[in-house]
């Protein structure tokens, strides 16, 4: 019984931090898009920019968590 225990805590914890690395990286990718699309003059490129935002927000505000996280752990 502890061994199943235990080995259903670290899959769910290697699983989180799976999803914690895709996420951050998910939040890369579109920052790089949303920079180099504000950079455009045209219109297409200025409205995906704001667009982006509403993607980019929520990944900031799970980066914040995950590194909250992580600091909490540690100490």
């Amino acid at each position: 019984m502890i061994s199943t225990v235990t080995t259903s805590t670290v899959t769910t914890v290697t699983i989180a931090g799976s999803f914690a690395a895709i996420g951050i990286f998910i939040l890369l990718g579109m920052l790089i898009q949303k920079e180099l699309s504000s950079t455009e003059d045209n219109e297409k490129a200025q409205r995906l920019s704001k667009a982006l935002n509403i993607g980019i927000i929520p990944l900031i505000i799970a980066f914040v968590l995950i590194i909250l996280s992580r600091i909490f752990n540690v100490l």
